[in-house]
């Protein structure tokens, strides 16, 4: 699996506890007349092999800074016994399957194993958010942070959004950032728009004036890069 390092982008077992929801992720590179290839030999792999009780989700990365060179990443995640029967159960099937994709792509520069912190999101299942901004984040004091996080989020997300906090534990990331923050929407024009512009007047107000709050006490955060990723696939 060299080749087709499966990357982080973090998500989704939305329906465990967080506290046990882990995920791998690995980034690669797709040359735009390879995209389509790639995405159908993955969904043919997956919709028929999908490991028990894991999430799968590939996108595809829209906005980035220049230091990211993967266009794609594939995030794995689930319970920590989930995932660890995914990595002891790979067969002759699966090295076929990454032999094929790898012929269509290249290196994109990491891998990496986490942790999800905290997920808010409006209860029901089989929900999606397509379009996904992603900070990568440093900070100070890292309980400080996740409990100003958890409260801002728990009050004053809008409807039809994701919140979902992450912990990098091994791999890219790590000694760069500690803490992975994703929001996802349902189109692309809520993303470009942000979470408080989905929200009325005095609802916006009393969110700016929270997140005001929570800055001067969530533990020093540096912002360390940003990104926008698209869902191209899920299983």
């Amino acid at each position: 699996m060299k080749k087709f390092v499966l990357l982080f982008s973090m998500l989704f077992a939305l329906a465990v506890n967080a506290q046990d929801n882990y995920y791998s992720m690995y980034s690669f590179v797709v040359e735009p007349e390879n995209q389509a290839t790639v995405v159908k030999l993955i969904d043919d792999y997956y919709s028929n092999n999908k490991p028990e009780g894991i999430f799968v989700r590939l996108f595809e990365n829209h906005f980035q800074d220049g230091s990211e060179k993967a266009t794609h990443h594939i995030v794995f995640s689930g319970t920590q016994d989930a995932l660890g029967e995914m990595y002891a159960s790979n067969d002759e099937k699966f090295a076929l399957f990454i032999t094929q994709v790898n012929q269509h792509t290249k290196n994109g520069g990491g891998s990496a194993l986490g942790r999800h912190i905290s997920i808010h999101m409006d209860e029901g299942e089989g929900q999606r958010f397509p379009f996904q901004r992603i900070y990568l984040l440093q900070a100070d004091d890292t309980q400080a942070f996740d409990e100003a996080y958890a409260k801002f989020h728990s009050k004053h997300r809008p409807d039809d959004t994701l919140s979902l906090l992450a912990s990098p534990m091994l791999g890219e990331g790590w000694g760069e950032y500690n803490r992975v923050a994703v929001v996802g929407f349902k189109d692309m024009k809520s993303a470009i728009g942000g979470a408080g512009a989905l929200l009325p007047e005095k609802a916006r107000e009393a969110r700016q004036k929270a997140q005001t709050e929570r800055r001067a006490n969530d533990g020093n955060v540096e912002i360390k890069g940003s990104a926008l990723r698209i869902l191209l696939g899920a299983w």
